[in-house]
């Protein structure tokens, strides 16, 4: 869930990426496409309208301009579509039930599409991660836990939680199911700002008050749930995942190794890793106190013998330090900084270049773009005379500044 950040959506076919989920590491998410605003209606669609009616049930469908645009986009996003239905069949239960313990809207369990692609993977540009997209402070805030073996916010059942809590807050102090949706995307305080601004509770009369993300991504998710509710209507074929949509859930109390059991259990072990997607490592850091969650596709009682001696027997994993260590929201920002570092470190601040016959100190200035009046201060040279052989320490461009040669006034 992201509060004042770029919206995510399901349109990541556009860069070519596939979204078969147990393939999917993606850096970056793509935002909802801005539409320029339009003065008219021209293409006014009544059965769009009927259809939208027809499956409305707590959260307002509403249809307009706004709604139709969205809706051409991902109609005719045939492929990607059929993706997404062929997901949902096993990311919708998941979402359905945290809902409903919550009293939040099943339709809200469609956000996912145009948040992460339902691509447990997805990161944005400024780190909301996760099917639902949680920035690191919110889902702390919502109990997802984040350290140096697992990312909550990437994990289905968990974030989905997390998710329905947030909905819960939001309807209770904003009263209605499309501001929560706006409020998901922006913040409560930006949306407060907007009803304030335009003297009304209704997000269509708010809406030019709005973040442009936010004022695209509410259209944007009415349009999904019409093309997921309806898309055998626009020839969108529902393409399978690799998931089972039948699953067991065994709790561990060890460390245990994703590999080790994908091969007990005689599956892919990157569809298992999908299943379990919030495990950094491919390592369940289970233990007596806190014991791990393992999501496995149901399988025959003769595999039990297999699992039994993977998650009992399996050689213990000596060289794994198994400290766990929380993560911190400067995580991003110390990671960036050593990469920083580490390139700087990669460059020496200075070089040395041999004279060669014939070559005078303002031949070798201009090769290494550099000031000849530097090139006597670093060297400590009193005039211009230079011998074939002679060795002259040349300061690298980002370097030579801190060491120029002081200006003569």
């Amino acid at each position: 869930m992201k509060i004042n950040v770029l919206v995510t959506t399901c349109i990541l076919a556009i860069s070519g990426i596939t979204a078969n989920a147990q393939s999917l590491q993606i850096n970056d998410t793509t935002a909802v496409p801005v539409l320029l605003e339009t003065p008219t209606f021209s293409n006014y669609n009544f059965q769009y309208k009927e259809r939208l009616d027809s499956i409305q049930k707590m959260v307002p469908l509403s249809y307009n301009e706004h709604v139709q645009k969205y809706i051409d986009i991902y109609s005719g996003r045939k492929d990607m579509m059929g993706k997404m239905l062929g997901l949902s069949r096993y990311y919708f239960p998941i979402f359905e039930k945290s809902l409903k313990e919550y009293n939040i809207p099943a339709e809200i369990k469609y956000l996912p599409i145009i948040e992460s692609s339902m691509n447990p993977h997805a990161v944005s540009r400024v780190g909301a991660t996760g099917l639902w997209q949680f920035m690191f402070a919110t889902a702390k805030d919502y109990g997802l836990n984040m350290d140096n073996f697992v990312d909550e916010r990437k994990d289905p059942v968990q974030a989905s939680y997390a998710a329905a809590a947030y909905f819960r807050d939001a309807y209770e102090e904003l009263g209605d199911w499309l501001l929560a949706i706006a409020a998901y995307n922006c913040g409560m305080g930006n949306v407060k700002k907007a009803i304030a601004k335009a003297d009304s509770r209704d997000f269509w009369e708010i809406r030019p008050f709005l973040p442009m993300e936010t004022r695209n991504y509410v259209p944007a998710f009415i349009a999904a749930v019409y093309v997921m509710n309806y898309s055998g209507k626009h020839d969108i074929q529902l393409q399978q995942c690799s998931f089972s949509r039948t699953s067991d859930t065994i709790h561990v109390n060890r460390f245990i190794a994703l590999p080790d059991l994908a091969a007990a259990l005689n599956m892919d072990e990157a569809t298992l890793c999908s299943m379990n997607p919030s495990y950094k490592k491919k390592i369940v850091n289970g233990t007596e106190l806190l014991p791990k969650r393992i999501i496995i596709p149901k399988v025959s009682m003769e595999m039990y013998a297999q699992i039994y001696e993977v998650l009992n027997n399996s050689n213990d994993l000596p060289e794994l330090d198994t400290k766990v260590v929380l993560a911190s929201n400067d995580e991003r920002r110390r990671n960036t900084k050593k990469l920083a570092v580490k390139k700087s470190a990669a460059v020496p601040a200075y070089t040395y270049h041999k004279v060669a016959p014939g070559q005078n100190l303002g031949a070798i200035a201009l090769k290494y773009h550099v000031e000849v009046q530097d090139l006597k201060v670093w060297n400590n040279l009193k005039g211009s005379t230079i011998v074939p052989g002679q060795k002259l320490k040349v300061y690298n461009q980002q370097e030579s500044k801190a060491h120029k040669a002081p200006l003569k006034g």
